[in-house]
């Protein structure tokens, strides 16, 4: 509100387009702010794998909306260059245009740093449009300077609106990309599999890994795989081996929400493709 009212106060077209850009990004927190209770909520019977997905819906909403912006941005500066004149601007106008610069700049780097120690993707995209709202002022603030000490050379900060959309929409592709990978079930990375296949080998009793499968859920990873263990080991010890490699790959694995092992006998039978990972006795399945 603060650029809108000096935008219109400072007679600036620019500070007041920026402005109403700066309203999305309150709408995106305002998202994140009453998301987040949805998809932090613990499983039920409806959600037996929780809600986490609520996360990545939200997450594409705001790259969307990132879109958005930065057409909007790009069809106002390119209506400006053709002709759309504009009217010399008070300092007011600049002085808010700079105070968005630096504030942003600083609440962009505390909400990405936030993001990544709670592993939120939808904090860390809301920092990017948090970021965008930092971009866009700077075009409007040469928009102001160049105005007042050049009259007739307030086209130039279209000109940089152009190249700063170019970086929003960068930013929203970053941010649509992971979460439409999320929404259509895509496996972790090799790297992240080949960790995942090493925590698990470095567990007591596994003698070998095969048919391990991964999902995201929200941002997190669902880990599926069989381990080979002796054949002659109790149930129980059997049940203590699986446990201590779904304890492993959670704590150590690259965010991995939940784990489920298959355990199996090594019966001295089991093929040498079987024993690398490239068969699964049930599917046929391996994504990693």
């Amino acid at each position: 509100m603060l650029k809108l009212t000096a935008g219109y106060a400072g007679r600036s077209q620019a500070v007041v387009a920026d402005g109403v850009h700066s309203l999305s990004d309150t709408a995106t927190d305002l998202i994140i702010l009453v998301g987040v209770g949805f998809w932090s909520a613990p499983p039920d019977a409806d959600h037996p794998h929780g809600h986490r997905r609520i996360e990545t819906v939200v997450t594409s909403f705001i790259g969307i909306l990132l879109v958005g912006v930065a057409i909007g941005l790009i069809v106002d500066a390119l209506a400006a260059i053709s002709g759309r004149s504009v009217e010399k601007p008070d300092w007011i106008a600049l002085a808010a245009a700079l105070v968005s610069i630096v504030s942003k700049e600083i609440l962009y780097r505390y909400t990405v740093r936030a993001g990544k120690e709670i592993k939120s993707a939808a904090v860390v995209a809301n920092a990017w449009h948090q970021r965008s709202d930092m971009l866009s002022s700077i075009p409007a603030a040469i928009a102001v300077l160049t105005a007042r000490l050049i009259p007739g050379w307030g086209f130039v900060d279209r000109i940089g609106a152009l190249v700063v959309s170019i970086f929003i929409l960068k930013a929203a592709w970053d941010i649509i990309l992971p979460s439409l990978k999320q929404l259509i079930d895509t496996g972790a990375s090799p790297e992240d599999c080949e960790k995942i296949k090493t925590i698990a080998l470095e567990s007591d009793g596994v003698r070998s890994v095969h048919a391990l499968r991964t999902r995201y859920s929200g941002s997190a990873l669902i880990v599926d795989l069989h381990i080979l263990v002796d054949a002659d080991i109790t149930v129980q010890q059997g049940h203590d081996i699986s446990a201590a490699v779904r304890r492993a790959i959670i704590e150590k694995g690259p965010d991995v929400l939940d784990v489920i092992v298959h355990i199996e006998p090594d019966d001295g039978h089991v093929s040498g493709l079987h024993r690398m990972g490239s068969i699964d006795d049930e599917t046929g399945d391996e994504n990693c």
